[in-house]
Parts: structure tokens; C-alpha cells; sequence
């Protein structure tokens, strides 16, 4: 049985495909690379997929799907995985080696040690296009470095730390037996992916290594904030999404404090974020729609909605009239400098 299952989603990637592959290569026969071409048709995406099966072989597998999306895409690596471990790396991302090594290290002394680990966390650098200073997320003030850990020992989660795709590995009947199923065509599905699998987690490794390149830059990128807003049905979507697992889930979310906190804290992120889309979009009808979430988080839990509500980031989302909606803008534009997101 391999190590670690990696799966890369690829859709008309052959642009940048291969600097992503390439970077996964040094794991050698430890790992399995899922390209899962999700139906691409407008490049050779399928064609350089088979390359890499053909010089690869009992490393590198081309799965060829019909198009489905992103989460599409990643429930079929889940599906076909054969690692104890499963990472997904997007096809215009890459890993740096040295902490791929460190990465493998670590996970291969849990399975010999006999050590049952559900999530590894490592650092995820930001790439992002014209920029000289990059961003690292690191989780050293608040995770513990370099051993096994439960949510109890984990302090305090701040608004700006959160665990992104970028961020963690699973073990992979973790994801299998959890139920996750991630929507067909629907954007921003990653948030689910980081957030459902967290109720079924108790065992986690934090490695302090800049493991994986996140880049930014594209125009036509999921994260570009135009983008986004052109997609808003899909975030709100998602969003809603999440409300009703935290909601169907609560009475066992609640019973681990630090989970607790930091899932409610991540939901009031998503909220945030959509929220402010709509507020930028400038448009009555977007304007209504963030309305109407608002409105739907309250019927499924009047305490979760107070307590957002009367938070400092949900308050701030919900200032009346177009001053207030400027100032939320603002209280925006500063956490996107600060974390460097969009």
C-alpha cells in the first residue's frame, strides 16, 4: 500500500500542469499521483496525463472523467486513492522538496510507530504573482510542533488562522468513512473539504515546513475577487452548506471546545466573505441575497446567528445604509492586506 495518495485536478491545465507535477515526482514510489482530468477538451491536459502514466507507471495514474468540477474531481481521487494518506494538490500549485521529504519522514515514522494520525498540518506559502515578499500561514503559536495532539492541547485560534486545503493532509478512510461528498459544479467546494472532515478528527501532527506553493495571479482564478462575484450563487451555496453540517452537527461539535470554537470561528469567515462579496457587487438584488443568508442562518440557529451577529466581524457586515456598507469594505480591504488573501 502506497504512503500517500495525491490527487491533482486538472481542467484544461496544460499550461501549468507539469511544473506542478514535476514537484511531486521526488516522492518516488511512497506515493501514487491521481491526475484526475476532469473532461477537459480545449488542450492536451489528457494526453500529457498519459505521458506521465506511461513513464511512471505504479507511481503516476491517469483517471479521465466527464467534467464535473472541482469537488468532482477530488471526490473521484478520494474514490480511487490507495494511500494510507491523501493530499490534494491543485494543478497550478507545486511543493517545495525539502519539505516534501519532511512531509513523507514524518508520515512514514506514524505508520511504522503504529501511531494513529487523522490530520497532518503544514505552512502553505502564498505565490502570488508580481509580489517579492511572500506570505507564509504558519500555525506555530498555535498549534504544537513536532508530535501528536488533540484539539485540547491546541490554543487559543485566532480570526486570521485558519487550516485551508493547502494546509493538511488526511488519512484517507478518515475521508472515506466520513460521508464527505463534495457538490458537482460548484466552486469554492474546498471550504467544505477542510470543514466536514474536522468532526471526525482527533489525532493531528503540525510540521512547521513551507510545504506547499499556493499561487495567485491568474485572471481567471477562482480566488480573483471579480471572479467570485461573477460566482456568488456557488459561495453562497457553499455557505449555506456548512451552516446546516455545523447545525445537524452541533450536539457532537460542541462537545470539544477548541474544535468547537475554531468551526464556528471558520463559519463566521465564510459569512464574512460572502457577505462582502455581495456588498461589492453594489447590486439590489446581490444586496438582497445577503439578506436572505443572514435571514437563513437564523432560522437554522438563533443562538449561532446572535452570536454572529453581535460579533465583531458579523456586526460589521451588517451596518445599515451605504455608509455602512462602506465601512465594511474597509474593515476588508485592511484583513485583506494583513493576510494577504485575493
Amino acid at each position: 500500500m502506497k504512503l500517500l495518495s495525491i490527487a491533482i485536478p486538472c481542467y484544461n491545465s496544460a499550461a501549468y500542469m507539469k511544473k506542478c507535477i514535476n514537484s511531486l515526482l521526488p516522492g518516488g514510489k511512497d506515493v501514487e499521483i491521481l491526475i484526475i482530468d476532469d473532461g477537459s477538451t480545449k488542450d492536451d491536459t489528457a494526453e500529457i496525463a498519459d505521458r506521465y502514466e506511461a513513464e511512471y507507471p505504479g507511481i503516476v495514474r491517469a483517471i479521465h472523467k466527464e467534467n464535473g468540477g472541482h469537488g468532482s474531481a477530488v471526490n473521484t481521487g478520494i474514490e480511487n486513492a490507495n494511500g494510507l494518506y491523501f493530499k490534494v494538490v491543485d494543478s497550478d500549485d507545486w511543493v517545495q522538496e525539502e519539505a516534501y521529504k519532511q512531509i513523507l519522514d514524518t508520515l512514514r515514522t506514524m505508520v511504522e510507530g503504529g501511531k494513529s494520525l487523522d490530520m497532518l498540518v503544514s505552512n502553505f506559502v502564498y505565490e502570488k504573482e508580481g509580489e517579492k515578499r511572500k506570505k507564509v500561514m504558519h500555525y506555530r503559536h498555535i498549534l504544537p510542533k513536532d508530535k501528536l495532539f488533540t484539539w485540547s492541547d491546541c490554543r487559543h485560534f485566532s480570526k486570521g488562522h485558519y487550516i485551508l486545503m493547502h494546509s493538511v493532509i488526511f488519512r484517507t478512510r478518515l475521508l472515506k468513512d466520513s460521508g464527505l461528498r463534495l457538490p458537482e459544479h460548484t466552486f469554492y467546494v474546498d471550504n467544505l473539504y477542510v470543514f466536514e472532515p474536522l468532526l471526525h478528527v482527533e489525532n493531528m501532527y503540525y510540521l512547521d515546513v513551507n510545504f506547499y506553493r499556493y499561487y495567485i495571479g491568474r485572471a481567471d482564478q477562482s480566488v480573483n475577487e471579480g471572479v467570485m462575484i461573477s460566482r456568488l450563487d456557488q459561495q453562497i451555496k457553499v455557505n449555506k452548506m456548512m451552516i446546516d453540517y455545523y447545525v445537524d452537527n452541533k450536539q457532537k461539535i460542541m462537545q470539544t471546545k477548541r474544535r468547537r470554537q475554531y468551526m464556528r470561528n471558520y463559519l463566521e469567515i465564510i459569512m464574512t466573505v460572502s457577505s462582502i462579496l455581495c456588498i461589492r457587487s453594489g447590486t439590489e438584488e446581490h444586496l438582497g441575497v445577503k439578506k436572505e443568508l443572514w435571514k437563513y442562518l437564523k432560522q437554522k440557529d438563533k443562538l449561532l446567528y446572535l452570536w454572529m451577529r453581535n460579533g465583531i466581524m458579523g456586526g460589521a457586515m451588517n451596518l445599515p445604509g451605504r455608509g455602512g456598507r462602506k465601512i465594511s469594505v474597509e474593515g476588508y480591504r485592511i484583513c485583506q492586506k494583513i493576510f494577504n488573501f485575493n
